[in-house]
């Protein structure tokens, strides 16, 4: 029973993954069934404009995502161009993923019309932005620009540059990892082994996702995608990589595989279920976040690395129990052979001389390491995390982004995207008078449900128009941006004979800003808004894209300074509880806290200095902390714990040294593997992913060659048994 079940249930095991990953695999390609890239899903989850953003649908007929059409003609547009434009009006008009059409809407100068088409709420964005764009183009008379651009132009362009994420990334991080495993360990087939591991994994965490998502328990956007898949084949990499070494070793002392196995299982599991599991913790303690892209990520980050460490310590001992000592080959680890050598006057290789630099300078080492991270970290004082404008998202080109830029030049710089205020019916004129006389307000109109155009012109009591100014109010379509006013009231769009919906005793204003609404002009005139409006009535909200990219901003601010303490508290208890100790665990913290600054000091001045980047978000600090802090934390673990089982046999300075020669070249190698992984990430021309990507890949690395290899070690010799305190390294280790 014994043989048979050694052949059986690794053959089990096997069936049952590639059963997994035969089912999970298609929803690869059926993943964009179930994410979105739609503002919704970056919302702050109790902010005022995600309040807003809920109930414009009470106010107006159409509330989908506003695309804004704009043509222009240097030197003034001709008859047959504005004819072109009123027919372009009226095809867009019969498109079946649109819901309402503004009537042209001339500029003052003469040079440029703008055109709102209002997308139907089950509109596919991107799909319906494309199609619009190519009827501009058909409709373009010689010599005329034309762009769409706003809400739903900036979404489609977002969800393109996300297109990459489920063939191109993947495959940039699969081809890296492979190489980098070969020249690692020079044999053909375990790359294969431990990629097939990966993948499995990474097979089983879509599957689950794609079922949660379509239940609304998990939300799955582009980000989220991206760093899901990074994230698995970095994680389960690090951990078959941790395994395989442990199996190497026990194949040496083991007759048979299944001996070795159980070998390998005892030594790792501890080590590998500990680290795991604090990247577990870190990633859901992101459910703090009152930033829904936040709050997506967590839970879905943590169902990968759940089947991360599931396949690493199930399918990848199978298999290596499956081909023994011949995964190996062609340097096959026999058994009976001897030990590398790690520690002593007879080591060699570059582990034995780390080692004795350490052992004989330990204090200088720790002391420069500190004061050279030290250095790096002082490049924070530059970092711009406040938030960047919505134009520069997308890196490369962007029609919406160069849209925006032509239709600021002609018109009100928040046209179509105006500040939306929700306010007590009963204090509509003070209301419109307090909006009206906000610096930077170009004009008012009110949301109205019976109105063709969507709005209503509005005064503010005294027969005074709301608009502010000459020419027309624009007409309101679109609850997600669009109907604003120009200036004006009564022409072009908005109707003076209709009254504003009236819902739950409250109206629905809508405010053109004069500047760009993703600019920091524009945050500025929200800010003011507000106060003004508060005093008017306390209960007034204003949303809309600019309060939408406001909020999102300050949540994010909001979210660091409460998640990072929370993440360092966390996995500190969890160190303790695995190390038996105090002061090691504050230690290894410590060192990762002080690589984290550094990693995102040299990042800022790599922004600001050589990419020349505009800023960054919010998240990125945040994101890149807990990923680092996670997995670096991850490195210290695979070597304290050896480290503590060597110091159990040989004592505290001699367990220090032994530790550091047995799992340098691993950790080296799964370092390499993940800062590669996850700078794969830069190949998506997103800004936050391409500073996550650097920021994470950079600090992966350094705290693979300059923490884990020199700093902590320094540290453990320095203080001796003092490290292990209140631990008296007295319990038994778990041998091999």
């Amino acid at each position: 029973m014994s043989r048979f079940l050694r052949i059986v249930l690794p053959a089990v095991v096997i069936v049952a993954w590639l059963a997994v990953a035969s089912v999970g695999g298609p929803y690869f390609g059926k993943i964009a069934e179930v994410s979105t890239n739609d503002q919704t899903s970056f919302l702050p989850a109790s902010a005022d404009a995600t309040k807003v953003q809920e109930r414009a649908s009470e106010f107006r007929q159409a509330s989908g995502a506003p695309a804004i059409v704009v043509l222009d003609r240097a030197g003034g547009l001709t008859r047959t161009d504005l004819a072109a434009a009123d027919r372009l009006a009226e095809d867009l008009g019969d498109r079946g993923d649109v819901q309402g059409v503004s009537p042209v809407i001339p500029s003052e100068d003469g040079d440029a019309v703008e055109i709102v088409a209002t997308l139907t709420q089950t509109a596919e964005t991107g799909d319906a932005v494309e199609a619009i764009r190519a009827d501009v183009d058909d409709a373009l008379p010689t010599g005329v620009r034309g762009f769409v651009t706003g809400p739903a132009g900036f979404t489609a362009d977002l969800t393109a540059a996300f297109a990459g994420i489920d063939g191109l990334l993947l495959g940039v991080a699969l081809a890296a990892v492979f190489v980098i495993l070969i020249v690692v360990y020079r044999s053909p087939l375990l790359p294969v082994l431990v990629l097939s591991t990966a993948s499995f994994a990474l097979c089983a965490s879509i599957l689950v996702v794609w079922w949660l998502a379509k239940a609304d328990l998990v939300t799955v956007n582009g980000q989220v995608q991206g760093i899901l898949s990074i994230l698995v084949i970095g994680a389960a990499t690090d951990y078959a990589l941790l395994y395989t070494a442990r199996y190497r070793e026990a194949l040496r002392d083991h007759r048979t595989g299944w001996d070795a196995t159980k070998a390998a299982l005892r030594g790792s599991l501890e080590p590998i279920l500990a680290s795991g599991g604090t990247v577990i913790v870190g990633v859901l303690c992101l459910l703090f976040s009152d930033l829904n892209s936040n709050k997506a990520l967590g839970p879905v980050a943590a169902i990968g690395i759940a089947f991360s460490l599931l396949a690493a310590l199930t399918l990848l001992p199978a298999l290596l129990l499956a081909f023994r000592r011949a995964a190996f080959w062609p340097l096959r680890p026999a058994y009976g052979s001897a030990h590398p050598v790690v520690t002593g006057p007879d080591a060699k290789g570059l582990w034995a001389s780390v080692g004795r630099l350490v052992a004989r300078r330990s204090r200088v080492v720790w002391v420069v390491c500190t004061v050279g991270l030290l250095a790096m970290g002082a490049g924070l004082s530059g970092l711009r995390a406040d938030g960047v404008p919505q134009s520069d998202l997308v890196i490369g080109a962007s029609q919406a982004r160069d849209g925006q830029d032509v239709l600021a030049d002609h018109f009100p710089g928040g046209s179509g995207s105006p500040a939306q205020v929700i306010g007590r019916a009963d204090s509509l004129d003070e209301l419109i008078r307090t909006v009206r006389g906000v610096d930077g307000v170009d004009g008012v109109v009110a949301a109205a449900k019976d109105s063709p155009s969507g709005t209503v012109a509005v005064t503010d009591g005294s027969g005074a128009s709301a608009g502010g100014g000459s020419g027309s109010a624009r007409s309101g379509v679109g609850g997600g941006g669009s109907g604003s006013a120009r200036s004006g009231a009564g022409g072009g769009g908005s109707d003076p004979t209709a009254e504003p919906t009236v819902s739950r005793g409250d109206v629905l204003l809508e405010a053109t800003l004069a500047d760009p609404a993703d600019s920091a002009a524009a945050e500025q005139t929200v800010r003011d808004l507000r106060t003004a409006v508060e005093r008017v009535d306390p209960d007034a909200i204003v949303g809309g894209v600019t309060a939408t990219a406001l909020d999102t901003n300050d949540t994010g601010i909001r979210d660091r300074s409460v998640i990072i303490p929370v993440v360092l508290a966390v996995i500190l208890l969890i160190l303790m509880l695995l190390l038996r100790s105090i002061v090691a665990p504050l230690v290894l913290i410590g060192s990762v806290i002080v690589s984290f600054a550094a990693a995102l000091g040299v990042g800022a001045l790599v922004f600001d200095h050589v990419f020349h980047f505009p800023g960054a978000d919010p998240s990125v600090p945040l994101y890149s902390f807990v990923f680092l802090v996670a997995l670096g934390v991850d490195y210290n673990i695979f070597l304290m714990t050896r480290v503590r089982e060597e110091a159990l046999r040989h004592g505290p300075r001699e367990g220090v040294l032994r530790g550091l020669g047995v799992t340098g070249g691993v950790i080296t190698s799964a370092g390499i593997v993940l800062a590669a992984t996850f700078a794969a990430l830069g190949v998506i021309p997103i800004l936050f992913l391409v500073q996550i990507a650097f920021v994470v890949a950079f600090g992966v690395l350094l705290d693979t060659v300059v923490v884990r290899s020199l700093l902590v070690p320094a540290l453990a010799v320095e203080l001796g048994r003092r490290a292990w305190w209140p631990s008296r390294l007295s319990r038994p280790a778990h041998h091999m």
